[in-house]
């Protein structure tokens, strides 16, 4: 299950500033000359949903430099379980950012994400969000499954909408390199899940929320649409290479 979820002590507080503002922060920002659009539309606290796009691994490095708060993500058990100097600097690394161990090879995953997540926003902290639940096989933005809409009615969260742009250029799928390119995140102004309610109920509420949400990704990323999930996409393009 891994470690629990917890508000960070001041060890960990001290560790995360050396992060974002030594070690991890300045050369990211240098390297992706990194441009942040909309940061006026992130509350400063309380239990807070990012929803985004997902291009590369380091969508969840950058998210959080851009936003000025920690944004826990959700990450395999495996980088909590690596031995020597190389997985101690692993582990330190994910335990720092906020990284939330999940392993995937329990069929219970997708509902104790669900769980983990809740868990994070009822302590009023910021939990990051795939709707797409994987990175786009083909740069397109697909449809968004409905866990995002779950939480955010189970917690009453804040459902802010966030575009990565120009991380595939960084860290393309697949590649472990790193090549500078300029990346922006934008956010944009709170999904209106109120609003919606008092339109919809039960599961058209969960589809009208996700909907909602891509539709804003969607503006501020400016990707082609796609009504396919991206799991689908990525498993066809799969079986036909």
């Amino acid at each position: 299950m891994g470690r629990p979820v917890s508000l960070a002590t001041l060890e960990d507080s001290a560790s995360r500033w050396v992060m974002r503002h030594v070690l991890i922060g300045p050369p990211l920002s240098l390297a992706t000359r990194l441009t942040v659009e909309g940061r006026r539309n992130v509350p400063r606290s309380g239990a807070l949903i990012v929803a985004s796009n997902h291009l590369s691994f380091i969508d969840s490095i950058v998210i959080p430099l851009a936003s000025g708060r920690q944004v826990h993500f959700l990450g395999k058990a495996e980088y909590f379980q690596g031995r020597g100097l190389r997985g101690g600097l692993v582990r330190w690394f994910h335990a720092t950012a906020g990284t939330i161990p999940v392993d995937r090879s329990d069929p219970r995953a997708a509902m104790r994400s669900l769980e983990l997540g809740e868990e994070v926003l009822r302590q009023g902290e910021a939990f990051g969000v795939y709707p797409e639940g994987t990175r786009s096989p083909d740069g397109r933005l697909h449809k968004g499954r409905t866990g995002v809409a779950r939480m955010a009615l189970a917690t009453g969260a804040t459902l802010l909408p966030c575009a990565v742009i120009g991380t595939d250029k960084v860290q393309p799928a697949g590649s472990n390199g790193f090549h500078p390119a300029k990346v922006t995140v934008r956010f944009g102004p709170p999904v209106d899940v109120a609003g919606l309610s008092r339109q919809y109920s039960k599961g058209a509420l969960l589809r009208a929320v996700t909907d909602a949400t891509m539709d804003a990704i969607a503006e501020l990323s400016g990707q082609e649409r796609s009504d396919q999930y991206a799991s689908d996409v990525k498993a066809a393009l799969a079986a036909g290479s």
